[in-house]
């Protein structure tokens, strides 16, 4: 894993389990598959950033037929890393990698094939996908896993679009090779598969339960106050009725939901 950045490495007891990437402060999102070696009585990861600042947290949520899983960060005041922006791929984008296993490992870049695609996953469930064409040969991915896929522009900061999860198998090959072929999960549909980032949710994180004292800390420096609340609420209940309304489009929806999920649940809303 190289340079500075969002994305993650995740481990146990000396023991590395996969790549993953910030969504908010607080949650980092990775591959379900990538916590197949992890303590089935044990939940607790550490996670390691690019610059080697490492904190810890815990499996908090899986999708299982998604292939997809959440894990918490415990020291959220700790970490200072930039947030994503979310993006919507199109066939023809560029789009690359920039988590990679090692330093001496390449750096996936390439084609986006599919944007928005129905794919079964290997688990069984019906993701909303990105089809990618790398411009790498490798024969095997599996390292990239749990990785984030961003979309390039020149001129303009990458913005993250999916998470990385399955690799193609080349027919043609008997040694089971895998072709430059791979699969992601859209943002979209990892914000789908978790209520921590649900309307609903998002909108219990900024209103405290009845009678509950307001309580300032790293998640809600502003303190749960009215103010902070009602613009909070107004604004979650806005973008859906926009969404719902055909006033903004499926791209424009995801992006906006992105940054206020992220604003909101780090309590900079």
């Amino acid at each position: 894993m190289t340079s500075k950045g969002y994305w993650v490495d995740l481990s146990q007891a000396d023991r590395r389990l996969g790549a993953g990437f910030l969504l908010t402060r607080r949650y980092v999102l990775t591959a379900l598959h990538c916590l197949s070696r992890l303590d089935p009585l044990d939940d607790k990861v550490e996670i390691k950033f690019a610059d080697g600042q490492q904190v810890s947290g815990h499996v908090c949520r899986l999708a299982q037929e998604a292939d997809l899983a959440l894990v918490e960060i415990a020291e959220v005041d700790q970490v200072r890393h930039p947030l994503p922006a979310a993006g919507i791929a199109s066939p023809g984008d560029r789009w690359q990698g920039p988590y990679r296993p090692a330093p001496d490992d390449a750096r996936l870049s390439g084609i986006v094939d599919h944007g928005r695609t129905s794919h079964k996953c290997e688990r069984g469930g019906v993701i909303e996908a990105l089809q990618l064409t790398a411009d790498q040969h490798l024969g095997d991915y599996s390292g990239y896993s749990g990785g984030p896929v961003e979309g390039t522009v020149e001129g303009r900061d990458p913005v993250v679009l999916g998470i990385l999860l399955e690799q193609v198998l080349d027919r043609c090959s008997s040694d089971g090779r895998a072709a430059n072929v791979l699969i992601a999960a859209t943002v979209a549909e990892a914000l789908r598969r978790f209520d921590q980032f649900h309307v609903g949710h998002l909108i219990d994180v900024i209103r405290p339960p009845s009678g509950a004292p307001s309580v300032s800390g790293p998640g809600n420096p502003n303190g749960g106050t009215q103010e902070y609340i009602n613009k909070g609420e107004a604004f979650l209940v806005a973008l859906q009725q926009w969404a719902d309304r055909g006033l903004i489009d499926t791209g424009q929806a995801t992006e906006l939901r992105f940054r206020a999920m992220q604003r909101l649940i780090d309590g900079e809303l």
